[in-house]
């Protein structure tokens, strides 16, 4: 079904001094935000910013709401969504069961933020949202715009990336523009996502926690409060319904195809093997500034010691190399310590096909 896709700009009503609570109380009186909560009331889709990325939200109750945004991307159905709550009590009633201590410390620390607990499911949540599983992955985001409209609409929201399944992550309206004109009917344009990154979802349902996908909160500030070092779970031979999104399919790659490339193989190969691919590197700044590429167009990517700058353009960067004139992407390989891990884990996905 092909709709009018409208985009609704949230005025200048966050003010930089003001706390997260306040500038989310004041955006309850946005336009934008509210005609986002009325269509969400109406079991429609929207497009709306977070910390981490836009996310594609409907009312995480409702099968018939759910299903539009699988629609909207052509995303696998046995993935299953992650459920934006905007107060902490929203939390029981998604859940069955007491939070675990690692669940509550976990919150005390990085709530509201990019940080998604998977817990054991209420029935509230239907299987359309959880593809079948019997537990659901739940966040606060950080976002006063997201955080607004989650409260204005009283509704757990579901959301996953606001983009085409499969393409990279949308941190900005434009991007959400780009790959869904036509399929949803709304989009708020809160500006740049921050973080720029997907949340880290973490499994508390076992005795210790287990990071099913690294991102905006790093696996060293997880282990700094639980007070033990937190696994990754390796996701590359899963053959059942994943519990996170993330973990199974082909995530974050553009239609060009992605290689990642060692920064000594840049300093000691001969890089004309790939002048007949017509290729575009990305690049650090220091390397760029440190290998002789003068016959290949090259965009840098920021610092590398400045991880999270990095993390905060990845996407964005990767959507400025995804051209037809270009043959093949060529991007660096960057240290996996930090938000680093969550970086290699997008650009391995995304080079994965």
């Amino acid at each position: 079904m092909v709709c009018k896709t409208e985009i609704g700009r949230v005025d200048d009503r966050v003010e930089p001094g003001e706390s997260l609570e306040t500038n989310a109380e004041n955006l309850k009186d946005d336009r934008a935000v509210r005609n986002g909560a009325r269509l969400l009331q109406q079991e429609e889709v929207v497009a709306f910013p977070t910390e981490t990325v836009y996310g594609l939200g409907a009312d995480a109750r409702s099968p018939e709401a759910v299903s539009k945004i699988f629609q909207a991307k052509g995303r696998p159905q046995d993935n299953p969504l992650i459920v934006h709550i905007g107060y902490r009590e929203q939390l029981n009633e998604l859940i069955s069961g007491e939070i675990p201590e690692a669940g509550s410390r976990l919150i005390a620390a990085f709530w509201p933020g990019p940080l998604t607990l998977v817990l054991p499911k209420n029935d509230i949540i239907p299987d359309a949202t959880t593809a079948g599983l019997d537990s659901v992955g739940i966040r606060m985001p950080s976002h006063p715009v997201a955080l607004a409209l989650i409260r204005l609409s009283g509704l757990p929201v579901a959301a996953p990336s606001a983009n085409s399944s499969g393409y990279p992550s949308p941190t900005r309206a434009g991007h959400v523009y780009s790959d869904l004109k036509g399929k949803i009917p709304y989009i708020i344009d809160g500006g740049p996502c921050p973080v720029g990154l997907e949340s880290t979802v973490v499994d508390i349902r076992q005795k210790k926690a287990v990071i099913l996908r690294p991102g905006g909160i790093t696996s060293e500030d997880i282990s700094r409060v639980l007070g033990y070092d937190v696994v990754q779970y390796r996701s590359e031979t899963i053959d059942e319904t994943p519990a996170s999104p993330g973990m199974k399919y082909r995530h974050y790659s553009p239609a060009v195809p992605l290689k990642i490339v060692k920064t000594g193989d840049l300093r000691d190969k001969d890089l004309d093997e790939y002048k007949d691919l017509n290729p575009v590197f990305i690049l650090s700044d220091e390397t760029a500034a440190d290998v002789e590429l003068t016959d290949f167009p090259v965009i840098k990517m920021g610092k590398r010691k400045d991880l999270n700058q990095i993390a905060f353009r990845l996407f964005d960067i990767l959507r400025e190399a995804d051209r037809p004139e270009y043959g093949l992407i060529l991007i660096e390989e960057l240290p996996e310590y930090g938000i680093g891990r969550a970086i290699m884990n997008r650009l391995q996905k995304a080079a994965s096909r």
